[in-house]
């Protein structure tokens, strides 16, 4: 069973907060930039939350994150938390 990693589980939520921020200042609905970004609302939903089930953190694709940057009008350093966890195996 893998460990938990604190700083990925950190680092989806931080990336989740992003997201609803940035939303809300669009004045867009979940289900609008879940459409227009080509997945389920659920999807989105648990992107925004930042867990993809209780304690387990969203791992989004790099294909969604692009998508979701640009509907939302900002580059990838905007959207991307700027502390990334150490993912290097044997840490």
């Amino acid at each position: 069973m893998p460990r938990p990693d604190p700083g990925w589980d950190a680092f989806a939520r931080e990336l989740g907060v992003n997201l609803h921020r940035l939303r809300l200042e669009r004045g867009l609905t979940q289900e609008e930039v879940a459409y227009t970004a080509g997945m389920s609302r659920y999807t989105y939903q648990k992107f925004e939350k930042g867990e993809s089930a209780p304690g387990t953190p969203a791992n989004p694709n790099l294909r969604n994150v692009m998508a979701l940057a640009q509907l939302l009008g900002v580059t990838l350093d905007e959207l991307v938390p700027p502390s990334w966890p150490d993912l290097r195996g044997g840490r």
